[in-house]
């Protein structure tokens, strides 16, 4: 993100940065009073760094837009190490969808690695947004797919991409990611050690 893209998301409230995210999504414009719908029903929530969004054996009531700030989707194996599944920036969708979806206890936890201001929707409430919100429904549609993609993507790096390959599919898909999160994080998003990764980072940079 550029100074003037960080000074313009500084002007901008919270629901015009979502107003703009869901234009851009769907190429479809918002009226007034489809915009007024989503005032009324989703809600502004922060987080500090470090709560949960939601913990390990709760129910996934909600799903949080981003507005600002980061967090990571993780779980804790028998051991007592930490496996992230996902990290999250501005303008991602934060929920374990299992849960919220069939209402199942979560299997993961997600927390907040920076403060965090999110708007937060139930699923009934999104239900209700598809029929009268064209550009709502166009908007889910594109986020499914990106997701069906990237899920595919992941599966196929863990599968079939070296230590390096995966490091390098991820420097070219999300750059930014070195620059807001741990190498730790990165390392264990990644699948890899630390010293996995300090190794392949080190190679990189001689190469």
């Amino acid at each position: 993100m550029t100074k003037l893209q960080a000074l313009a998301r500084f002007i901008m409230s919270d629901f015009d940065i979502f107003f703009d995210y869901m234009q851009k999504l769907s190429g479809m414009p918002l009226s007034e009073e489809e915009k007024q719908m989503f005032r009324v029903h989703l809600k502004p929530k922060k987080l500090r760094r470090r709560q949960y969004f939601l913990q390990e054996g709760d129910v996934c009531k909600y799903t949080g837009f981003i507005v600002k700030g980061s967090a990571k989707t993780y779980r804790v194996d028998e051991k007592g190490n930490e496996h992230i599944l996902k990290l999250s920036v501005e303008e991602w969708w934060l929920a374990d969808f299992e849960s919220y979806y069939h209402l199942k206890p979560s299997r993961y936890n997600i927390e907040a690695l920076e403060d965090l201001e999110l708007l937060v929707v139930t699923n009934a409430q999104v239900e209700e947004f598809f029929a009268p919100i064209p550009a709502f429904a166009a908007m889910q549609e594109v986020i499914k797919q990106n997701f069906a993609i990237a899920n595919q993507n992941r599966v196929q790096a863990a599968i079939s991409y070296t230590a390096e390959e995966r490091y390098e599919d991820l420097i070219a898909n999300y750059p930014h990611f070195l620059q807001r999160f741990s190498l730790n994080m990165i390392a264990s998003y990644l699948g890899l050690s630390p010293e996995t990764l300090s190794r392949i980072r080190k190679n990189s940079v001689k190469s």
